[in-house]
């Protein structure tokens, strides 16, 4: 199943933040946000530090990429 985090970049953008201060303000790892950049899949424990430091759900940073 493709996945997207367009939702996750337009929230970063709408908050004023970037990857490097996202990784920072969540913990997770260069590696992870790289994987996020790529819409390839990453741990429910990562999505969650996510949610928390952005104050969403999860459906308001990912969605399936074939939904329309």
């Amino acid at each position: 199943m493709d996945i997207s985090y367009n939702k996750l970049w337009k929230l970063l953008i709408d908050k004023g933040m970037n990857k490097i201060q996202l990784g920072v303000a969540t913990g997770i790892s260069t590696s992870t946000i790289s994987k996020l950049g790529k819409n390839e899949t990453v741990n429910m424990e990562s999505m969650m530090k996510i949610c928390m430091a952005l104050d969403c759900d999860i459906g308001d940073i990912v969605e399936r990429a074939d939904k329309k």
